[in-house]
């Protein structure tokens, strides 16, 4: 009996040991620190909410920080916020992400980036019955293909910069991008298709010691989240209550951490963590620990999913039997 205990126990800790010791061979990409001090960091959508705290931010810690978006004024006032709150300076290039010609111009004459966020992205949800198409395509075009158009123009710069010191290319998404949410049709598929971006671009810049970031955040307390919730479906609000609401300044500093630290995945809540977990699938990984805990966790976390999917679908049954009862 006491070998028989002895060899269960070896198996128990010595199993996951091996593993452990595994992983940390073969996790890509390795691990980094980006640096933000003294660098360039563009920020696109940085004339409010998590943009404007992610510039803020940067420039608080040493960044020569340079924002984007459409409107000059607001731009200006965001100028003038963060050189009020930090003391700081930032540039500041008004120009439309669906349009690359102007941001090929806007990223030129900002200089070489070394880090660059893709935070520009609007947002409304409905349900796509109810949903014009001009209003699907608008979303694609800015989110995703704008995405697409920022990426391009900022990528050779980015690949002949001075400062050979890791880089970062990190594209905001959200937790709309990690799980189908009811009225977030078009809206989840523009956030899941960054993902798709972000893993192939890894692949593809890596030996550039340029490191990708996928950011997701739940609900922030923003400007658009104040006009998306006066059209937001009943079971929309009902479902994205349950990860809770964020301040963008708690955003932007889980954000700004992620970077540099070179991750892949960036959750900024506890729910964040539990769906960057669960969908870990095919996704590059630089931390062996963080590798080990989504090899062990998966089997859990798959049940935990399908649980709180059960009772999303019991709010939209019970929902829709409501109407049908009036």
């Amino acid at each position: 009996m006491a070998v028989a205990n002895f060899a269960l126990f070896s198996l128990v800790i010595l199993c996951p040991l091996a593993v452990l010791i595994l992983l940390y061979f073969i996790v890509r990409p390795r691990p980094v620190k980006v640096q933000i001090k003294n660098r360039h960091v563009f920020i696109t959508g940085g004339s409010s909410g998590i943009g404007l705290a992610l510039a803020r931010q940067a420039a608080a810690e040493g960044a020569r920080v340079s924002i984007l978006a459409r409107s000059l004024d607001k731009l200006e006032e965001a100028r003038n916020s963060i050189r009020l709150s930090t003391g700081v300076d930032v540039a500041v290039y008004s120009a439309d992400v669906r349009d690359y010609d102007a941001l090929k111009r806007a990223v030129d004459e900002a200089g070489p980036i070394d880090v660059l966020i893709v935070n520009h992205g609007v947002f409304w949800a409905t349900e796509i019955e109810q949903q014009e198409l001009f209003g699907v395509k608008f979303i694609m075009d800015v989110n995703l293909m704008g995405s697409f158009n920022l990426i391009k123009a900022a990528l050779p710069g980015m690949k002949n910069r001075m400062d050979r010191g890791p880089a970062s290319i990190a594209i905001m998404s959200s937790q709309a991008g990690q799980v189908g949410i009811y009225g977030y049709t078009a809206y989840a598929a523009s956030k899941f298709g960054l993902r798709g971006l972000a893993e192939a671009l890894q692949q593809e810049v890596v030996a550039d010691d340029i490191r990708v970031s996928l950011i997701f955040p739940p609900d922030t307390d923003t400007p658009g989240l104040v006009e998306e919730n006066k059209t937001k479906p009943q079971i929309t609000s009902l479902i994205v209550s349950s990860s809770g609401l964020m301040k963008a300044d708690d955003v932007a500093r889980k954000a700004l951490n992620g970077i540099k630290s070179g991750s892949f995945s960036i959750p900024c809540n506890f729910e964040g963590y539990l769906l960057a977990l669960a969908t870990s699938g095919f996704s590059p990984q630089s931390s062996f620990l963080m590798a080990f805990v989504e090899v062990f966790a998966a089997g859990i976390l798959r049940f935990v999913v399908l649980f709180f999917q059960w009772t999303w679908y019991r709010s939209i049954e019970k929902f829709h039997a409501q109407k049908r009862g009036k």
